[in-house]
């Protein structure tokens, strides 16, 4: 129980502290701030408040899923898409390029779907987890082809 505990703590800190540290190595600067934004663009503070919750989410998934089977497909596409998470924004926000950025975001939309599909079958509430997480990625996709778009 105690060794559980801990695992899943590695897990949340590993992605929630992953993923703050790309965030602030990758803040948005006066590069996005000059950017046409399309008028569904949320306000920039709703972002991290957002995501914090969503990487607790990732990480509690990661670890249920872990449990079960750790060398299985659902790991897998587990790890795959926190790969495509955290290549976000260094492409977008870092190298300015909304484009590659996009193709990079739909991936881990898709990547998001094939987690939930296989992790439905080993552990329903790992799936369920990532229903948030898919449709705040769907938002940020089209918020990304929106942005690519206004400003190609």
């Amino acid at each position: 129980v105690m060794r559980d505990k801990i695992v899943l703590a590695a897990f949340i800190i590993l992605v929630l502290g992953a993923g703050t540290a790309i965030g602030l190595l990758t803040v948005p600067g006066a590069w996005y701030v000059a950017l046409t934004k399309p008028p569904f663009n949320p306000p920039n503070w709703i972002f991290a408040p957002v995501w914090s919750v969503l990487y607790v989410f990732v990480g509690t998934a990661g670890w249920r899923i872990w449990r079960i089977a750790p060398a299985g497909r659902a790991m897998k596409v587990w790890w795959l898409q926190l790969a495509l998470n955290f290549l976000w924004s260094p492409v977008f926000f870092a190298a300015h390029l909304p484009g590659p950025a996009l193709v990079v975001i739909l991936a881990l939309l898709a990547t998001i779907v094939a987690f939930i599909v296989s992790a439905a079958a080993t552990d329903r509430p790992a799936a369920w987890l990532f229903v948030p997480y898919a449709l705040w990625v769907a938002f940020a996709s089209l918020l990304n082809a929106a942005i690519w778009w206004l400003n190609a």
